[in-house]
């Protein structure tokens, strides 16, 4: 009986001191690895579109949890500065920056066929290390970064439609202009030639010289609207002909990353006006000048407009109808001011004989 109750006290002093003694907590479950990413786009994008809809959408399906991409949308043309901004204190040259931009750790996708073509690659790579954490960029831009809102949260009907494969983007019509203002630029320099030769042209019918002031004061038009979308981040009216507002956006509208380009022409325009009525109402020394002055300008103009078409047509990759219409007046210009440069030109060749 004794040994019974011994054996009874024993279980229960067993049972207590176990009791007593806290069992090891189990380990927290391992977290599942996490993918982030940021990535920029603009509403009215096609490729932005393409991601969005068409290879963002299978991703997140398959990865849920382990797959977090903020997006950041561009809206005003200060966001697009930003935008070039971040990514060429990140590295990347301007000419490589456009939408839509993924960027995962220190990687950046651009464009709709890049991130479909890298990204479910690189979701598998890291993942298989551990997952990334968000991107770190440059400081100085946590406003815009702020602004970042899950792509789970993203809604399709927000969407503005982008332009139907095949639209006239007037890449047809940036080459057109680009040969006027070769052709009229061959032209100035083959008649200053002649002109060195005592060959200058013949001067303009009163009509046509007329036709100067009415050009100068259409492109001053155009250059005040356009520098007026560039101050005020307002979209521009393109109409059917290729994208102004991409072009508007991006860091080439603004000379030095501040001043307008729309103002240079709209001040040139207004130059040009001005020497028109000087020459034409004044007869003093400085009336003589404005002759070669505004084929001077109109010169600076056209060469200064080559450059701009030739960044629509190979850096930005759209074409803005505004800039094209300028850059045609700007040639015309050049074509009407070139009797009076030619014959001033020989006039000083016989005067120094």
């Amino acid at each position: 009986m004794r040994r019974i109750l011994a054996s009874l006290l024993l279980a229960v002093l067993i049972f207590c001191l176990t009791a007593a003694i806290p069992a090891q907590a189990a380990p927290p479950p391992r977290a599942a690895p996490v993918i982030n990413g940021l990535l920029f786009w603009s509403n009215g994008c096609p490729h932005c579109e393409t991601v969005l809809l068409y290879t963002l959408p299978p991703l997140q399906e398959s990865y849920r949890n382990q797959l977090d991409i903020q997006m950041v949308e561009l809206v005003t043309l200060e966001d697009v500065d930003e935008f070039f901004a971040i990514f060429t204190d990140f590295g990347l040259k301007k000419e490589a920056i456009d939408v839509p931009l993924l960027l995962i750790n220190d990687m950046a996708m651009v464009g709709s066929e890049q991130i479909a073509a890298e990204l479910p690659d690189l979701i598998e790579e890291y993942l298989a290390v551990g997952g990334i954490e968000p991107p770190q960029l440059p400081s100085g831009h946590e406003a815009l970064l702020a602004r970042a809102l899950p792509f789970t949260s993203f809604d399709p009907t927000s969407l503005i439609p982008a332009e139907e494969e095949g639209a006239f983007d007037g890449y047809w019509l940036g080459w057109a202009v680009m040969v006027i203002l070769a052709l009229a630029s061959v032209l100035a320099i083959i008649a200053l030639l002649r002109a060195l030769q005592g060959k200058p042209l013949a001067a303009f019918m009163g009509w046509l010289d007329l036709a100067i002031p009415i050009l100068a004061i259409i492109g001053l038009g155009v250059a005040l609207y356009l520098t007026y979308v560039e101050t005020t981040e307002a979209m521009a009216i393109c109409g059917p002909v290729g994208d102004c507002n991409t072009v508007q956006s991006s860091s080439y509208s603004k000379l030095f990353g501040f001043f307008p380009v729309g103002l240079l022409g709209a001040m040139g325009f207004a130059a040009m006006l001005a020497a028109w009525g000087w020459r034409r109402w004044r007869k003093d020394r400085l009336a003589e000048l404005a002759g070669p002055g505004l084929f001077g300008m109109a010169l600076f103009g056209t060469v200064f407009s080559i450059y701009l078409t030739y960044l629509e047509l190979f850096v930005i990759h759209a074409v803005c109808i505004w800039c094209l219409t300028s850059a045609v007046i700007m040639a015309l210009l050049l074509l009407l001011t070139l009797p009076a440069a030619t014959q001033w030109v020989a006039v000083s060749d016989e005067d120094e004989d």
